[in-house]
């Protein structure tokens, strides 16, 4: 398989550069390095099978040379702006990163002949519910910019996939853990923690609570979903097992650093900040029918990223 992996130097992207790579695939990785850090792939650099390419997706004629000269058969677009925080201060922010990329992307596609995707969305999709959240129902009322434009990419893909033959694999992601992390809140409260050791901010009461999901354990869900899928569109939730509250993340943070005096400072108020969700839980049996599982409880999701995190680096 020649495969591009749009944002391929970022967090979950690079480490699904490693299982590609892994599984015998030429794998072409483009990443403009907003989020992406050349460090996640230098291992991969070696390889005759990789190919960095510093390209932002959004410059259509790079996009276009590309394609011509490689002739994908997938496309795996995983570039993005994960921020939701970042997006709320600059609308414009996942418009372009988020939306925008996508459609370069599908039209590239279109254009090329590639006809297989997958695309990395997520339950921001949703909004604010209290529903579990089942792959064919709504509500689809994001309260983010991030939501919002995600939904708004999956709408193109289905179009796309629709009016010109192309098979998309739609993956809705959860909170996603573990090395290589470039923000989210145990990355934040690391960071925080070595600014200040005595005390750690919350933002929020700390009673969000939400399922996380280690990083291996997506890339699983993902190539089992690619590997499964036919037909046009194909959605599917990942969700790790339970729910861990921003509360315990915390706890288990100022743990591993061995600093028993930190002071954990909350907030006010039930979210981090203007289009957190607060809490979701997902219905996630599609893609058990598929054969996946997650490996890991929601809380040991946590404490791995923790420990990976720290001895890594960020």
């Amino acid at each position: 398989m020649r495969a591009l992996v749009t944002g391929g130097a970022g967090f979950i992207g690079s480490h699904l550069c490693d299982r590609l790579i892994g599984q015998g695939a030429e794998v072409w990785c483009a990443d403009n390095l907003y989020l992406g850090q050349r460090r996640n792939i230098a291992h991969l650099e070696s390889s005759n099978r990789f190919h960095f390419v510093a390209l932002d997706v959004l410059e259509r004629k790079k996009l276009d040379a590309l394609f011509a000269d490689a002739k994908f058969d997938a496309v795996f677009h995983m570039a993005a702006n994960s921020d939701i925080a970042a997006g709320v201060a600059d609308p414009d922010l996942d418009l372009r990163l988020n939306q925008l990329t996508t459609l370069s992307v599908l039209e590239a596609m279109r254009v090329h002949g590639a006809r297989r995707l997958f695309f990395a969305s997520t339950s921001a999709v949703f909004g604010e519910t209290a529903a579990v959240l089942h792959e064919d129902f709504g509500p689809l009322q994001p309260i983010s910019f991030y939501g919002a434009s995600k939904l708004a990419a999956e709408a193109y893909i289905s179009t796309y996939a629709n009016l010109f033959g192309m098979s998309a694999v739609v993956l809705r992601f959860p909170n996603v853990v573990g090395e290589r992390a470039t923000h989210g809140v145990i990355y934040d409260f690391l960071r925080k923690l070595e600014k200040n050791p005595a005390v750690l901010d919350v933002l929020g009461d700390g009673n969000q609570t939400k399922p996380y999901l280690y990083v291996a354990d997506l890339v699983d869900a993902i190539l089992l979903a690619w590997e499964k899928s036919s037909g046009p569109l194909s959605v599917y939730h990942a969700a790790g097992i339970g729910e861990t509250s921003v509360r315990e993340i915390a706890e288990i943070v100022v743990g591993a650093a061995g600093r028993p005096d930190t002071t954990i400072r909350y907030g006010a108020g039930d979210r981090g900040w203007p289009g957190d969700v607060p809490r979701f839980r997902y219905d996630i049996s599609r893609l058990q029918g598929l054969g996946w599982q997650p490996r890991r409880h929601s809380t040991d999701a946590v404490r791995l990223a923790v420990e990976r995190i720290r001895a890594n680096g960020f």
